[in-house]
């Protein structure tokens, strides 16, 4: 497994991006019960802000630099580079390399709208990809009976990789929970499905390489984004000024 690094309150894992997606892939294989968190600002102030979650996090098998902030604190307090391992480009890395090697996916989360989307996607875009199911999750929590349900479903459609889609903390809760009951790799994508299928747009290249993707989705979702990225994104500064400071 890859090595992590402490950045501020989460351990995130230290590797290329070939190695985040051979590690995921060999993972998946074995069938290993595992999970795999995609980290950005707003899960690392998350999980700054609650020991459980953060427990959550750092109890991941991998931990993905999702965002180019976090990929840049390496450098800025290991003096170490790393490669940013974001969920919308990792999530079709998955999906090729499963489709080449006979690999079974399974997709919990989600709006029914949106999963019927993305089997269309599939069908289209990866003929032979094996789609072991989907499950569209009610808006509320599970009884004992109903997650005792969806386990045996996911067990019984023999899936090596369960893409979640429930959005953080959600998802990485449901993962912690889940490991050790289902036999797969489980990643958390959040956002990165819709954009994947068409139903949002991605930031362009420019944006994405200066750090400034989290502004393209400010700018589509004023309403939704706005308090949450000026307290985590001003937060998130602070610290790593804060940490940067104390390692001088």
């Amino acid at each position: 497994m890859l090595p992590k690094k402490k950045i501020l309150s989460i351990d995130i894992s230290n590797g290329t991006y070939s190695e985040f997606v051979s590690a995921i892939i060999n993972l998946a294989k074995t069938k290993t019960s595992s999970y795999v968190c995609v980290a950005n600002v707003h899960m690392l102030i998350e999980a700054h802000q609650s020991k459980s979650f953060q427990q959550i996090v750092n109890n991941a098998d991998l931990v993905t630099p999702d965002g180019m902030p976090l990929a840049k604190s390496f450098k800025l307090l290991h003096n170490q580079h790393q490669d940013r391992v974001d969920g919308m480009s990792l999530l079709p890395a998955l999906l090729s390399q499963s489709d080449k090697e006979n690999l079974s996916v399974y997709f919990y989360g989600g709006a029914q709208n949106m999963l019927d989307s993305t089997f269309d996607y599939l069908k289209t875009n990866y003929s032979s990809l094996d789609i072991a199911g989907m499950y569209s999750p009610p808006f509320r929590s599970l009884t004992t009976e109903e997650s005792k349900e969806i386990i045996n479903k996911i067990k019984e459609s023999g899936a090596n990789i369960v893409f979640v889609v429930l959005g953080c903390p959600k998802q990485e809760k449901w993962m912690n929970e889940m490991k050790g009951k289902i036999p797969a790799l489980m990643i958390g994508i959040g956002g990165a499905l819709p954009v994947l299928v068409g139903m949002q747009k991605r930031a362009p290249n420019w944006m994405q390489k200066n750090s400034l993707e989290w502004l393209f989705r400010l700018i589509q979702e004023p309403k939704r984004l706005f308090k949450r990225y000026f307290k985590t994104n001003t937060l998130f500064l602070y610290l790593i000024i804060k940490e940067k400071l104390k390692k001088k």
